[in-house]
């Protein structure tokens, strides 16, 4: 069997690329599938079940809101959201219309989107960086500006100064003659700057962009400038939201989900079944056994159940985690609240006509701010439909925390008053419909994830060994915090130690 590759080799299990259970490794051995209970039906909760059940593993999911998911969770028309004070919100959005109030994207590189081939989740770009997209600092005093024309001024003085350095000689110690003409070949294209008769000055070119497009017959264009000087340029702090497109994860090209970013855990509901997954199960108490695992919970009800099994794989966030009464050894618990919470907060703004497109010329991309919007997105989907939802904050921190302790109506106008700082008052005018997320606030999930104070003092590879018959899952137990491959390598590689540990008859 597995000659013919039907049953997966111990040394295969033990390589460092992830080999999924299989259906024959349990037979080949003689053991049956063993039970298991998962606690949270987030990606890392779904995507253990599902890898579990490749091989004949019996899994039941315990997820205390009423729908799968976790922090992936797309708001549409009919959504509800009642937050840790009380306040209730129902989403009005116009049909096809959405806004992803967790994760968004996918970059290339992730494992996310191995998962949506395997389930058959299709994909559709996301644009993630555009040039037509903004740049706003208020605290410098800039003009808002289009991102390719902060790129085209801070490449371009960069390049100039660099080119002058050359030139006099301040770097001969570093580079011979020929290298030297390589650098100023490559700062002459990098940057758009002058021949050495012109000092390699920057003068700025329609890489800035125009003032009237060039056109038919005479017209050829007026371009924008010319740029604001280097002092001016460097003031500004623009060189600062142009280079994040570098970050290995931001780079295009990035993707999405048609028809929003829910598409991948609802895949894996169904690939796991609907009736594994017990919702509006509030886990009251988790005891590890020598021979399995009691986990307590309150249905939907608010009936005491308590559900038996093998093993428990936990995959609620940390801090969640940490407040549940187990009798695991304290420092469990004490590394599960060793994580720090990161405020996240996000709105959702529904506008009658998609003026991003139609007066800015704004496909998609993100506007970006030094005022507590931080970030403004424009949707990725339905171009040149009569409606679109703008993303009118993204923020975190500080910024989240303060949107988060106001109404949901507060947090509109505030929202709006800022936002019209940097489109003008169209921003304010036919808006049809609003939703905010303070995901701080956000019942059973209470942040928008968390970060290591440190990896190398303990806590993190404690949580990453498992706990008598629990092992813990979640994208806070890998390098890819706050995003889905994260949950799914980390949901591998628990899955990976449990199934090992029963082959070994363990």
């Amino acid at each position: 069997m597995r000659a013919l590759g039907l049953v997966a080799s111990p040394e295969a299990l033990a390589a460092p690329d992830y080999h999924p259970p299989h259906a024959g490794d349990l037979a080949v051995t003689g053991r049956r599938g063993k039970s298991v209970v998962i606690l949270g039906a987030g990606i890392a909760g779904l995507a253990s079940a599902y890898e579990l059940a490749k091989a004949g593993y019996r899994c039941t999911i315990l997820e205390a809101k009423d729908r799968v998911g976790g922090r992936n969770w797309t708001v549409r028309g009919g959504t509800t959201l009642t937050d840790l004070d009380g306040r209730t919100q129902t989403a009005r959005f116009g049909r096809d219309q959405y806004m992803n109030a967790g994760p968004a994207r996918l970059p290339q590189s992730h494992l996310t989107l191995d998962y949506c081939r395997e389930l058959g989740v299709p994909i559709e770009p996301f644009i993630n960086q555009n040039a037509n997209a903004l740049i706003y600092n208020e605290r410098t005093g800039a003009p808002v500006q289009q991102a390719r024309t902060a790129k085209a001024d801070v490449y371009g003085y960069v390049s100039e100064l660099l080119a002058k350095a050359l030139d006099q000689g301040s770097l001969d110690s570093r580079l011979s003659g020929e290298d030297k003409d390589r650098v100023l070949t490559f700062l002459s294209g990098f940057g758009a700057i002058g021949s050495k008769a012109d000092g390699y000055a920057y003068t700025g070119t329609d890489r800035r962009g125009y003032t009237v497009e060039p056109g038919a017959a005479g017209e050829a264009g007026t371009v924008l400038g010319p740029p604001p000087s280097l002092t001016d340029v460097f003031a500004g702090q623009v060189g600062r939201y142009v280079s994040f497109e570098f970050g290995y994860d931001q780079a295009m090209m990035m993707f999405q989900p048609v028809g929003g970013m829910d598409g991948v855990p609802m895949a894996l509901y169904r690939a796991v079944g609907a009736d594994k997954v017990r919702l509006g199960a509030e886990i009251t108490k988790l005891t590890n056994l020598p021979g399995g695992v009691e986990v307590a919970y309150k249905d939907k009800y608010g009936k005491s159940q308590l559900v038996k099994a093998d093993y428990c794989i936990a995959t609620l966030p940390p801090h969640i985690m940490a407040r549940i009464p187990t009798n695991l050894d304290p420092a469990i618990a004490s590394a599960l609240g060793f994580p720090t919470v990161t405020p996240v907060g996000k709105i959702g703004l529904e506008y009658s006509r998609r003026w991003w497109e139609e007066d800015d010329r704004i496909y998609g991309g993100i506007t970006e701010t030094d005022t507590d919007l931080a970030h403004v997105w424009y949707p990725s989907y339905g171009f040149h439909g009569k409606r679109g939802v703008v993303i009118g904050y993204y923020n975190t921190g500080g910024s989240a925390n303060t949107y988060g302790a106001l109404t949901p109506e507060s947090r509109l106008e505030r929202a709006l008053a800022q936002g019209a700082k940097i489109h003008g008052e169209k921003y304010k005018q036919g808006l049809l419909s609003s939703f905010s997320v303070a995901w701080q606030r956000t019942p059973f999930i209470e942040g928008g994830w968390v970060g290591w104070p440190s990896r190398t003092s303990g806590q993190y590879d404690l949580l990453n060994k498992p706990a008598g018959r629990v092992y813990f899952a979640g994208d806070w137990l890998s390098y890819f915090i706050a995003w889905q491959a994260g949950a799914f390598d980390s949901a591998r590689y628990a899955v990976t130690g449990l199934h090992q540990r029963v082959l070994a008859g363990g």
